[in-house]
């Protein structure tokens, strides 16, 4: 169960893709999800959009938070904190906070963005050293990667069986590619009522979290605001599915299939 929040916002992270002049989502705008381990309720991860303004530029300002619930929580706790700030007119990040406690394992990191200067200095609080990275284009950090996509991204732009792809940086590990495969259309029954989703492959490095590269599938909605519905991950030991289980504040209505 280490790192699922971690995996859930990573594959939120490699959404979709089309030009749009306006924001598909505002300030207010809240998701929660449902994560089921094997036939546990693992735990509960949400998303929320904030305003915010960074050296005098309007800014969203969105919190991820992860938490083992329930029985879970007593084989493994986690308790994870997203933070990501980046801006209204470009989406490019200005800033990213990442505080972890998984079983014990934890991490503070903070990563700081100057994209006149391409370069981003990340801190490693823990271990009191810092990094300097070299930025190549659109460089988005794990949170803000979603939020870009959603409204740079859509379905105009995929072809069934192409791989869509984009940069980030969000730890040590340094700048890497995350390629998505389109694998189409399909309606899904959730806890709101049946809702048309676009299915995607993410293509992730197997062994040391996932079973093999194709481990992953995502679900998102094909309507306006382009939300996660459903994942699935086959992870090196079992496997993890999360759903949405509530919503606030979206700006588009959200499509439900009647029956």
């Amino acid at each position: 169960m280490k790192k699922i929040f971690t995996v859930l916002l990573l594959t939120f992270g490699l959404l979709l893709h089309a030009q749009e002049k306006e924001s598909v989502f505002v300030p207010g705008e809240w998701l929660k999800f449902r994560l089921h381990y094997g036939w546990l309720n693992a735990s509960l991860a949400t998303l929320q959009v904030k305003s915010a303004n960074i050296n005098g530029e309007p800014a969203y300002h969105v919190v991820g938070k992860g938490q083992t619930t329930g029985l879970a929580s007593v084989f493994f706790k986690v308790d994870d904190t997203y933070e990501s700030y980046f801006g209204k007119k470009d989406g490019l990040p200005f800033r990213f906070i990442r505080k972890i406690d998984e079983g014990g394992y934890t991490k503070d990191v903070e990563i700081n963005f100057d994209h006149k200067n391409d370069i981003a200095v990340l801190n490693d609080k823990k271990n009191n050293k810092k990094i300097n990275f070299t930025l190549q284009d659109s460089v988005q950090d794990l949170l803000s990667a979603f939020y870009y996509l959603r409204n740079n991204y859509g379905f105009k732009d995929l072809v069934l069986g192409e791989s869509i792809k984009l940069n980030m940086l969000y730890d040590d590990d340094g700048i890497f590619p995350f390629k998505l495969k389109y694998l189409g259309k399909e309606v899904l029954r959730t806890k709101f009522g049946k809702v048309e989703c676009l299915k995607f492959r993410p293509y992730v490095q197997s062994g040391r979290v996932f079973k093999e590269q194709e481990s992953l599938s995502l679900w998102v909605s094909n309507d306006e605001n382009k939300i996660p519905i459903r994942i699935k991950a086959d992870l090196a030991v079992g496997s993890i599915k999360a759903d949405l289980d509530g919503y606030n504040g979206l700006k588009h209505q959200f499509k439900i299939i009647m029956d």
